[in-house]
């Protein structure tokens, strides 16, 4: 009989560690995946952060890659914990996923909170902000040395489909429509099929008329995105509350074990 229960247990112990193994391989990807799309904010949208005065997006950013290599180091630690059987590493990567797990929820609690309840009153951004990127847009678009000013506004107007910072007619008031515009009205990314000298024609069948213009557009987007981060966030800490039931169950079976 005490053979059997020695068996039985060692069968559970064995189950729980492939279980945990599973889950930190799991944790560890995910971490990788943060990382990933950290530095794909920096890389592939740092032009939309150029164009804002605001470094609080490029810092998100390198808070997700920051997140995402914590996560990854407490997904080895795991592992290593659950390969060894070692309870005082257990106890470590217990106490990391819950601190990890508390700092996920209030990130989604908050990001949640950001959009239902200051969106209604945040639904222009600041006057200083919008004047700013107003200002970077007309003024120094196609000007020299401005080049990835250039790029940045074309690529904002296409991947947003928007015109001008809070209009078309933004383009009006700055430097570029006195110097480089050539009888065009708006930018040629301003058109719905950019080509050639079709920024001549600023008729809505031709542009992209947007009430509130790029600036509404990008702080939809940024919104957006919020929400589904928060809710990505959420979902993973509520995944994590298996990993550390694994660790406590995985714990209790080698608790009859020396450290």
């Amino acid at each position: 009989m005490a053979a059997y229960e020695e068996k039985k247990n060692s069968c559970g112990t064995v189950c729980l560690k492939y279980l945990l193994f599973i889950f930190n391989l799991l944790f560890w990807l995910s971490g990788g995946t943060v990382i990933t799309v950290g530095l794909w904010t920096l890389v592939d949208k740092s032009d939309y952060i150029s164009l804002l005065s605001s470094s609080t997006y490029s810092f998100a950013a390198y808070i997700l890659i920051a997140a995402g290599a914590v996560v990854m180091l407490t997904g080895i630690l795991g592992c290593c914990a659950t390969i060894k059987e070692n309870k005082r590493l257990l106890i470590v990567f217990f106490v990391l996923l819950l601190l990890i797990f508390l700092l996920e929820i209030t990130a989604g609690v908050l990001a949640y909170w950001y959009y239902h309840e200051c969106f209604p009153f945040c639904h222009k951004l600041n006057d200083e902000l919008r004047a700013d990127l107003k200002e970077t847009m007309v003024q120094k678009y196609q000007q020299p040395d401005q080049e990835h000013i250039t790029r940045a506004v074309d690529k904002l107007q296409q991947d947003l489909k928007c015109c001008g910072s809070n209009s078309s007619a933004d383009w009006q008031d700055g430097a570029w429509i006195h110097t480089v515009a050539d009888r065009r009205l708006v930018p040629d990314s301003c058109c719905k099929t950019p080509t050639a000298r079709c920024g001549v024609r600023d008729h809505p069948s031709n542009i992209y008329k947007v009430e509130g213009g790029c600036i509404s557009k990008l702080e939809e987007f940024i919104l957006q995105h919020l929400l589904i981060l928060g809710a990505v966030g959420v979902g993973i800490a509520f995944l994590q509350i298996l990993g550390m039931l694994f660790t406590c169950c995985l714990y209790q079976s080698l608790k009859e074990e020396p450290y």
